[in-house]
Protein backbone atom coordinates (compact mmCIF):
# COMPACT_ATOMS: atom_id res chain seq x y z
CA UNK A 1 0.00 0.00 0.00
CA UNK A 2 1.61 3.30 -1.04
CA UNK A 3 2.10 5.56 1.98
CA UNK A 4 0.79 8.61 0.16
CA UNK A 5 -2.67 7.19 -0.60
CA UNK A 6 -5.28 5.13 1.22
CA UNK A 7 -9.04 4.63 1.34
CA UNK A 8 -10.34 2.48 4.18
CA UNK A 9 -13.76 0.89 4.32
CA UNK A 10 -14.32 1.81 7.97
CA UNK A 11 -12.66 1.93 11.40
CA UNK A 12 -12.98 -1.84 11.75
CA UNK A 13 -10.85 -2.38 8.65
CA UNK A 14 -8.32 0.12 10.00
CA UNK A 15 -8.13 -1.85 13.25
CA UNK A 16 -7.54 -5.12 11.40
CA UNK A 17 -4.70 -3.61 9.38
CA UNK A 18 -3.14 -2.03 12.47
CA UNK A 19 -3.27 -5.34 14.33
CA UNK A 20 -0.88 -6.81 11.77
CA UNK A 21 1.63 -4.07 12.62
CA UNK A 22 1.06 -4.46 16.37
CA UNK A 23 1.22 -8.27 16.37
CA UNK A 24 4.59 -8.49 18.22
CA UNK A 25 2.83 -7.07 21.30
CA UNK A 26 0.23 -9.85 21.43
CA UNK A 27 0.23 -11.95 24.58
CA UNK A 28 1.87 -9.28 26.76
CA UNK A 29 -1.42 -7.69 27.82
CA UNK A 30 -0.86 -4.23 26.38
CA UNK A 31 -3.17 -1.51 27.65
CA UNK A 32 -5.13 -0.11 24.70
CA UNK A 33 -6.29 3.46 25.33
CA UNK A 34 -8.82 4.92 22.92
CA UNK A 35 -9.40 8.63 22.43
CA UNK A 36 -13.23 8.82 22.45
CA UNK A 37 -15.40 8.54 20.79
CA UNK A 38 -14.52 7.52 17.24
CA UNK A 39 -11.43 5.52 18.14
CA UNK A 40 -13.19 3.30 20.70
CA UNK A 41 -14.43 0.66 18.18
CA UNK A 42 -10.95 0.59 16.63
CA UNK A 43 -9.28 0.15 20.01
CA UNK A 44 -11.76 -2.58 20.96
CA UNK A 45 -10.83 -4.58 17.88
CA UNK A 46 -7.13 -4.11 18.59
CA UNK A 47 -7.52 -5.08 22.26
CA UNK A 48 -9.36 -8.28 21.34
CA UNK A 49 -6.80 -9.26 18.72
CA UNK A 50 -3.80 -8.60 20.98
CA UNK A 51 -5.29 -9.97 24.19
CA UNK A 52 -4.98 -6.57 25.81
CA UNK A 53 -7.10 -4.46 28.13
CA UNK A 54 -9.20 -1.57 26.89
CA UNK A 55 -9.63 1.86 28.46
CA UNK A 56 -10.03 5.46 27.32
CA UNK A 57 -7.90 8.58 27.63
CA UNK A 58 -10.09 11.66 27.67
CA UNK A 59 -8.76 14.47 25.49
CA UNK A 60 -10.67 17.22 23.72
CA UNK A 61 -9.57 19.22 20.73
CA UNK A 62 -9.78 23.01 20.81
CA UNK A 63 -10.52 24.20 17.31
CA UNK A 64 -9.92 27.42 15.48
CA UNK A 65 -12.74 29.96 15.89
CA UNK A 66 -15.03 29.43 12.92
CA UNK A 67 -13.28 26.15 12.01
CA UNK A 68 -13.67 23.79 14.98
CA UNK A 69 -12.27 20.79 13.08
CA UNK A 70 -8.84 22.44 12.82
CA UNK A 71 -7.21 21.50 16.11
CA UNK A 72 -4.99 24.35 17.23
CA UNK A 73 -4.86 23.10 20.83
CA UNK A 74 -6.08 20.29 23.07
CA UNK A 75 -6.97 19.86 26.71
CA UNK A 76 -6.50 16.77 28.87
CA UNK A 77 -8.41 15.46 31.87
CA UNK A 78 -6.25 17.40 34.32
CA UNK A 79 -7.11 20.66 32.56
CA UNK A 80 -3.68 21.11 30.99
CA UNK A 81 -3.80 22.84 27.59
CA UNK A 82 -1.33 22.11 24.80
CA UNK A 83 -1.02 24.73 22.05
CA UNK A 84 0.04 23.55 18.62
CA UNK A 85 3.16 25.27 17.23
CA UNK A 86 1.88 24.71 13.69
CA UNK A 87 -0.47 27.69 13.60
CA UNK A 88 1.13 30.55 15.55
CA UNK A 89 -0.66 33.13 13.42
CA UNK A 90 -4.02 31.52 14.25
CA UNK A 91 -3.71 31.20 18.04
CA UNK A 92 -6.77 33.07 19.34
CA UNK A 93 -6.86 35.42 22.29
CA UNK A 94 -6.80 34.20 25.85
CA UNK A 95 -10.51 34.90 26.33
CA UNK A 96 -11.47 32.42 23.61
CA UNK A 97 -9.00 29.82 24.88
CA UNK A 98 -10.28 30.09 28.44
CA UNK A 99 -13.92 29.78 27.45
CA UNK A 100 -13.35 26.97 24.96
CA UNK A 101 -11.05 25.09 27.35
CA UNK A 102 -13.69 25.33 30.07
CA UNK A 103 -16.34 24.04 27.68
CA UNK A 104 -14.24 21.10 26.55
CA UNK A 105 -13.16 20.24 30.09
CA UNK A 106 -16.84 20.09 31.05
CA UNK A 107 -17.36 17.56 28.25
CA UNK A 108 -14.41 15.50 29.54
CA UNK A 109 -15.75 15.48 33.09
CA UNK A 110 -19.26 14.57 31.98
CA UNK A 111 -17.92 11.67 29.94
CA UNK A 112 -15.72 10.45 32.77
CA UNK A 113 -18.68 10.50 35.13
CA UNK A 114 -20.81 8.57 32.67
CA UNK A 115 -18.15 6.04 31.69
CA UNK A 116 -17.34 5.43 35.37
CA UNK A 117 -20.77 3.85 35.74
CA UNK A 118 -19.51 0.76 33.93
CA UNK A 119 -15.73 1.04 33.85
CA UNK A 120 -13.04 1.78 36.43
CA UNK A 121 -9.98 3.51 34.88
CA UNK A 122 -6.91 1.29 34.56
CA UNK A 123 -3.55 2.53 35.84
CA UNK A 124 -1.05 2.76 32.94
CA UNK A 125 2.01 2.73 35.23
CA UNK A 126 4.65 0.22 34.06
CA UNK A 127 2.37 -0.96 31.24
CA UNK A 128 2.92 -1.12 27.50
CA UNK A 129 0.36 1.48 26.43
CA UNK A 130 -1.06 1.78 22.92
CA UNK A 131 -2.96 5.03 22.37
CA UNK A 132 -5.45 4.75 19.52
CA UNK A 133 -7.09 7.44 17.41
CA UNK A 134 -8.62 7.16 13.96
CA UNK A 135 -6.33 9.84 12.56
CA UNK A 136 -4.00 12.72 13.30
CA UNK A 137 -4.46 15.82 11.16
CA UNK A 138 -2.64 18.43 13.25
CA UNK A 139 -1.58 15.95 15.95
CA UNK A 140 -2.79 18.16 18.79
CA UNK A 141 -5.12 15.57 20.33
CA UNK A 142 -2.56 12.77 20.28
CA UNK A 143 0.23 15.04 21.56
CA UNK A 144 -1.96 16.05 24.49
CA UNK A 145 -2.79 12.40 25.22
CA UNK A 146 0.86 11.33 25.17
CA UNK A 147 2.00 14.22 27.37
CA UNK A 148 -0.75 13.43 29.87
CA UNK A 149 0.12 9.72 29.95
CA UNK A 150 3.86 10.27 30.29
CA UNK A 151 3.16 11.69 33.73
CA UNK A 152 1.70 8.30 34.69
CA UNK A 153 4.96 6.46 33.93
CA UNK A 154 4.07 3.78 31.38
CA UNK A 155 6.81 1.33 30.45
CA UNK A 156 6.29 2.10 26.76
CA UNK A 157 4.03 4.58 25.00
CA UNK A 158 2.91 3.86 21.44
CA UNK A 159 0.80 6.19 19.29
CA UNK A 160 -1.43 4.34 16.82
CA UNK A 161 -3.76 5.67 14.14
CA UNK A 162 -4.99 4.88 10.66
CA UNK A 163 -3.80 8.04 8.92
CA UNK A 164 -1.65 11.01 9.85
CA UNK A 165 -0.27 14.12 8.22
CA UNK A 166 3.48 14.46 7.92
CA UNK A 167 3.29 17.54 10.16
CA UNK A 168 1.55 15.52 12.86
CA UNK A 169 4.15 12.76 12.61
CA UNK A 170 6.94 15.31 13.06
CA UNK A 171 5.30 16.55 16.27
CA UNK A 172 4.71 13.06 17.63
CA UNK A 173 8.05 11.39 16.94
CA UNK A 174 9.90 13.06 19.86
CA UNK A 175 7.07 12.19 22.28
CA UNK A 176 6.06 8.62 21.43
CA UNK A 177 8.27 5.59 21.86
CA UNK A 178 6.79 4.23 18.63
CA UNK A 179 4.42 5.45 15.93
CA UNK A 180 2.24 2.82 14.28
CA UNK A 181 0.06 3.98 11.38
CA UNK A 182 -1.17 2.85 8.00
CA UNK A 183 -0.53 5.87 5.79
CA UNK A 184 0.63 9.48 5.75
CA UNK A 185 -1.30 10.82 2.73
CA UNK A 186 -0.15 13.99 1.01
CA UNK A 187 -1.95 16.25 0.60
CA UNK A 188 -3.74 15.54 3.87
CA UNK A 189 -7.43 16.38 4.10
CA UNK A 190 -9.85 15.80 6.97
CA UNK A 191 -9.41 12.37 8.59
CA UNK A 192 -12.89 11.28 7.52
CA UNK A 193 -12.06 11.64 3.83
CA UNK A 194 -9.83 8.56 4.07
CA UNK A 195 -12.74 6.34 5.19
CA UNK A 196 -15.74 5.28 3.13
CA UNK A 197 -17.75 4.88 6.35
CA UNK A 198 -16.83 7.43 9.03
CA UNK A 199 -20.03 7.53 11.02
CA UNK A 200 -20.21 9.20 14.40
CA UNK A 201 -19.82 6.93 17.43
CA UNK A 202 -22.27 7.58 20.27
CA UNK A 203 -21.67 7.59 24.01
CA UNK A 204 -24.03 4.63 24.28
CA UNK A 205 -21.79 2.63 21.93
CA UNK A 206 -18.74 3.59 23.98
CA UNK A 207 -20.48 2.50 27.18
CA UNK A 208 -21.45 -0.84 25.68
CA UNK A 209 -17.89 -1.52 24.51
CA UNK A 210 -16.44 -0.54 27.89
CA UNK A 211 -18.98 -2.79 29.61
CA UNK A 212 -18.01 -5.73 27.41
CA UNK A 213 -14.31 -5.04 27.87
CA UNK A 214 -14.54 -5.40 31.64
CA UNK A 215 -16.35 -8.73 31.38
CA UNK A 216 -13.48 -10.38 29.49
CA UNK A 217 -11.33 -12.98 31.27
CA UNK A 218 -7.66 -12.02 30.84
CA UNK A 219 -5.64 -14.08 33.34
CA UNK A 220 -2.34 -12.87 31.87
CA UNK A 221 -3.17 -9.24 32.69
CA UNK A 222 -2.41 -7.53 36.02
CA UNK A 223 -5.24 -7.34 38.55
CA UNK A 224 -7.11 -4.07 38.91
CA UNK A 225 -10.21 -2.70 40.53
CA UNK A 226 -13.45 -4.53 39.70
CA UNK A 227 -16.01 -2.95 37.43
CA UNK A 228 -18.42 -0.62 39.22
CA UNK A 229 -21.69 -2.16 40.35
CA UNK A 230 -24.93 -0.62 39.21
CA UNK A 231 -26.65 1.20 42.02
CA UNK A 232 -29.99 -0.18 43.17
CA UNK A 233 -32.83 2.22 43.25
Amino acid sequence: MPENQILLQDREEAAELLVAKLAPLAGNCPLILAIPRGAVPMAWGIANALGGELDVVLIRKIGLPGNPELGIAAIDESGQIWLSPQFPEHIPGSKYLRSEAARQLAVIRARRKRYAQVHTPIDPKDRVVIVVDDGAATGSTMVSALRYLRQKHPARLIATFAVASTDALALLRPIADDLIYLAAPEPFFAVGTFFQDFREVSDDEVLEILRKSRSRYLPHCPPHAPAPRKSRR
